[in-house]
């Protein structure tokens, strides 16, 4: 199994010898920022021996003081207020894009042409169009390239797609998925999240982007989609510093039946007005000969149901802590059931690019590219579409 993993065999080549440096530059220092960086720094000791050993070169942000407090937090060497110069660094060999929606295009495609290697957050872009150029340039370039879908790198996440790699479901029926989050549901909330121009769509790309993903990575490629959205709050506070409002121009909440190319049929639905909801990413998947079950707020935890298993009297679904040492990335961890949590998915996800990167390894098909971040900018466009046109779209790459 653990050759289908990845990178958990990736440390044999690594045992004679010191791992490599690798410089990180990193775009942004708040969320993504934050939990990127503690990846970096658990890299070194937790991934034995590691791939790489990445070397915290330069954070950068638009806030002189705000960004000069994250270097000294996080222990990057230096901090920089312009991507261009953080670009122009030579001891910068990997560029991490933490940033907002609306400065992922420009500074990766810079990035490319200057030969980093780059991680980009989701969603890559804010359109097809500007995710198309994204992965054109890296393609141009020749450099490793990830689309940061995190959820990938859940253990109980990546022993559902080795199940049904081995074809334990069987024909696949459908797969059914949500992403519920309570804190839109306030009219005091105000942030870039809330505005096309600087993050493309709503619910949709902030959180509807990570279950599409885990659609295609688990399911296959869709086909077409049927959608709806919605707008509760029509305005909000300024988030550039105003004291008036701006008007809300992006969806609250979304819902799409989707049709895949393997005659399988889903429904996906985000929403930031479910109170009550933290971070609850759940996805089913119903084949023929079984159904399993995913909450990422138990994210440990992998519901199993198979046909015919014994005895009969006792068939139902199984709570599989996925946490043993065969499990997938559990190598690097804890005795069985001292469970991990959210921001190891990041070390792991983390860890596959360096790897790629100092063995010249493919990222797909566990880890997602930029290419699979532009499919999933069609898929997302086309839902807006649809939505906004009454009708079924096809899905066109």
């Amino acid at each position: 199994m653990s050759e289908q993993v990845g990178f958990l065999t990736m440390g044999a080549a690594r045992a004679g010898g010191d791992a490599p440096e690798i410089g990180i530059g990193m775009l942004g220092y708040a969320f993504m920022g934050k939990a990127h960086t503690n990846a970096y720094k658990k890299i070194p000791y937790m991934l034995w021996p590691p791939p790489a050993r990445p070397r915290l070169v330069a954070v950068c942000g638009r806030n002189e003081a705000g960004v000069a407090e994250a270097a000294r937090r996080y222990g990057y060497e230096r901090h920089y207020t312009d991507w261009r110069e953080l670009l122009r660094d030579d001891r910068v060999q990997v560029f991490d894009n933490g940033g907002p929606n609306n400065v992922h295009a420009e500074p990766c495609i810079a990035a490319a042409e200057a030969g980093k290697h780059i991680i980009c957050e989701k969603p890559l872009a804010r359109t097809a169009a500007e995710a198309k150029e994204m992965l054109q340039a890296v393609q141009r370039s020749g450099v490793k390239h990830v689309c940061a879908f995190n959820y990938r790198f859940v253990p109980a996440v990546r022993q559902a797609r080795l199940l049904l790699e081995q074809g334990v479901l069987g024909r696949i029926f459908h797969f059914r998925a949500r992403y519920l989050q309570e804190w839109g549901n306030s009219p005091d909330v105000a942030q870039w999240r809330y505005h096309a121009e600087t993050a493309g769509s709503g619910a949709l790309g902030d959180l509807g982007a990570h279950i599409i993903d885990l659609g295609r990575f688990l399911v296959g490629e869709p086909r077409s989609v049927s959608a709806l959205t919605a707008t509760f709050i029509k305005e909000r506070q300024d988030p550039g510093g105003g004291t008036g409002m701006k008007a809300v121009d992006v969806d609250d909440a979304f819902e799409a039946v989707v049709e895949f190319e393997n005659g399988a049929v889903g429904t996906l639905e985000a929403s930031r007005f479910a109170p009550g909801r933290k971070n609850a990413n759940t996805f089913e998947i119903n084949g023929e000969r079984g159904t399993i079950a995913f909450n990422l707020e138990r994210l440990n935890e992998l519901e199993v149901y198979l046909e015919g298993t014994s005895p009969k009297e006792a068939q139902g679904f199984r709570d599989v802590l996925v946490s043993e040492s065969f499990h997938p990335f559990w190598e690097h961890w804890w005795p069985q059931g001292h469970i991990i949590g959210w921001e190891h998915t990041f070390v792991h996800e983390l860890g596959h690019l360096l790897d790629a990167i100092v063995n010249n390894k493919d990222v797909a098909p566990y880890g997602a590219t930029f290419e699979d971040g532009y499919k999933n900018a069609v898929i997302c466009d086309a839902i807006i579409q649809s939505a906004r046109e009454g009708r079924r779209v096809e899905i066109a790459y």
